[in-house]
């Protein structure tokens, strides 16, 4: 059986977030600055794509908008 690796990838993120939330309540106060940069990635690769995903979204509907004017 053949596992997508997109799938796979979709998981890294909250899996990042997941891992720097117990990382910052479960460490010692000198230990919990080296759990927020992986926090923060993980929280940007999110954003990221859901920025990417609305660009896309709005130019498929100004494509099918601008064929739809010329019929």
């Amino acid at each position: 059986m053949k596992i997508n690796k997109g799938i796979i990838l979709s998981f890294v993120a909250p899996f990042m977030i997941l891992i720097s939330f117990i990382g910052l309540t479960l460490r010692e106060n000198k230990k919990k600055i080296f759990y927020l940069p992986i926090g923060l990635m993980g929280i940007s690769i999110i954003l990221e794509k859901d920025l990417g995903r609305r660009i896309a979204r709005k130019n498929i509907l100004k494509k099918i908008k601008s064929h739809q004017k010329f019929k």
